[in-house]
């Protein structure tokens, strides 16, 4: 019976190896980044370092196949915040599931309560509709209060263009809620 055996040449074994480096060094850089992403969207320190390390994890995974390595930072970034945004829907799923046979606060009628609920569903879901890149901003800037030198700071990107994109995402939120004004106001 013929023996397998693998045949690397030291040139694969250099090559993993700065690559490897390559990796961790881009990492180290942009670790503390990764975390803050995922904290701004999920408020949670131990969810935060949990999608974070996901992340890591999936960026080791997929590092190799990365074209352009110095967009590694963006594509962290990127990668965090849609695990973010994911176990924030499930965690919104399962509150809400919770929250539904919970009773309205004291002073708040049952009506009140829900009316409160459907405004925040909608709102969510414009949020959700958003493209992704006005999405993070608003999540960042208008829901967790994210300054705009902070936001800018976490996603890379000028100020101008958060602001920019702020703006848009806005102007775009206030189409997307603009039928539930009208219902309420026939």
């Amino acid at each position: 019976m013929p023996e397998y055996t693998e045949h690397f040449t030291t040139a694969d074994v250099r090559m993993d190896e700065d690559l490897e480096r390559d990796f961790e060094i881009r990492l180290t850089e942009s670790s503390t980044l990764a975390f803050r992403v995922a904290f701004g969207v999920l408020r949670q320190k131990e969810d935060a370092e949990d999608v974070a390390q996901e992340a890591f994890s999936r960026a080791y995974r997929s590092f190799r196949q990365l074209r352009d390595r110095d967009r590694f930072r963006a594509w962290l970034v990127r990668m965090t915040w849609r695990l973010a945004i994911d176990r924030q829907r499930s965690n919104r799923r399962r509150a809400s599931r919770d929250q539904e046979y919970a009773a309205p606060a004291p002073g708040e009628t049952a009506a009140d309560s829900l009316v409160e609920r459907e405004r925040a569903t909608q709102l969510w879901q414009a949020i959700d509709a958003l493209p992704e890149k006005l999405r993070v901003v608003v999540v960042l800037a208008a829901i967790e209060e994210q300054d705009i030198r902070e936001v800018a700071l976490l996603l890379g990107l000028p100020q101008g263009t958060v602001k920019s994109r702020l703006f848009h995402a806005r102007k775009r939120l206030k189409e997307l809620l603009q039928w539930t004004r009208n219902e309420r106001n026939p």
